[in-house]
């Protein structure tokens, strides 16, 4: 079997849907950082919410990037085609979400302890005197919105195509609306007199950030370790490399495989000389998986 050169057929119009996804978030999530810059105010938690939204267009633009790299067919520089930018990209994608996890603790935790009371005035509006925590909170509900939907839509593509990078960015997208949900609950803690409330709000959130982001990471290292093929929500062997390990075996015997992942593709290594015919990735992966074989190869005992 060869390698796959560019994007297969039988994935290439939902990674387009996942392209279309990643240009709606740099608009939409683009719109929010303005929004949110114009009323963050003396709030720790607006601040931090505005700096993780910075952050979470990391994402989206290495998917962009990684796409467009894994349309490249081979050459005779990159023989093997540039799958292994979906990998890269995914382990930048993973150090974003750590970055934001981070960055959140750390601001949080430093507020705590210093004590800071932050503060929120007032401004004119139409000569009104408005209190800005109604403009920040309105701000943080328009904030909510466009990632409770763009992490919706990612969800099932990236698991349609095996994509790391897509689902890391639906979990940047989860940690872009819990920050505005737990940046209200901070402001009107403030309002309520409550100091401690906008930082500890950002702390809670910003841990189970870190912890998302330190599961992804340990996925992305073991991808360019050439490790077996990891779930997309867990740090478990995925299904697809389960059914295919069971197939080889029912196939070929009690024989050593030995799998490895590039990107959103498998390769598969079996320690046994190379039967007559060979088993086709339909054969061992179905059809609708079938795409993500990448690569079948013998090694004889």
């Amino acid at each position: 079997m060869s390698l796959h050169s560019g994007i297969p057929d039988a994935i290439a119009a939902d990674v387009r849907h996942g392209e279309r996804l990643e240009w709606w978030t740099l608009l939409w999530i683009g719109s929010v950082v303005v929004v949110m810059a114009l009323v963050m105010g003396a709030s720790q938690a607006m601040k931090s919410a505005v700096i993780e939204d910075v952050l979470s267009l990391i994402p989206a633009i290495v998917f962009l990037l990684s796409a467009h790299w894994e349309r490249k067919r081979a050459n005779a520089r990159f023989p093997f085609g540039y799958r292994r930018a979906n990998s890269l990209a995914f382990l930048v994608a993973a150090t974003a979400l750590l970055a934001v996890g981070g960055f959140l603790v750390y601001e949080s935790i430093t507020t705590l302890v210093r004590q800071e009371h932050p503060t929120v005035g007032g401004i004119t509006l139409f000569g009104h005197t408005v209190w800005l925590g109604w403009l920040m909170m309105a701000a943080l509900v328009y904030s909510i919105i466009p990632p409770v939907i763009l992490g919706h839509l990612k969800h099932p593509v990236a698991k349609r195509i095996d994509d790391k990078v897509l689902h890391t960015d639906a979990l940047m997208q989860k940690a872009d609306w819990q920050t505005g949900v737990a940046a209200i609950a901070g402001i009107v803690g403030i309002g309520l007199g409550w100091w401690w409330a906008d930082a500890t709000a950002a702390l809670i959130i910003a841990l189970s950030i870190v912890k998302d982001a330190v599961t992804a990471i340990e996925k992305a290292v073991a991808e360019l370790l050439d490790g077996s093929p990891r779930a997309l929500d867990s740090k478990g062997l995925s299904n697809d490399a389960e059914r295919l390990i069971a197939a080889l075996k029912e196939r070929f015997g009690d024989v050593e495989v030995r799998l490895r992942e590039t990107g959103r593709y498998i390769a598969a290594e079996v320690d046994c000389a190379s039967p007559p015919t060979l088993p086709t990735d339909v054969e061992l992966l179905g059809r609708e998986k079938a795409w993500r074989l990448a690569s079948l190869s013998f090694r004889p005992g």
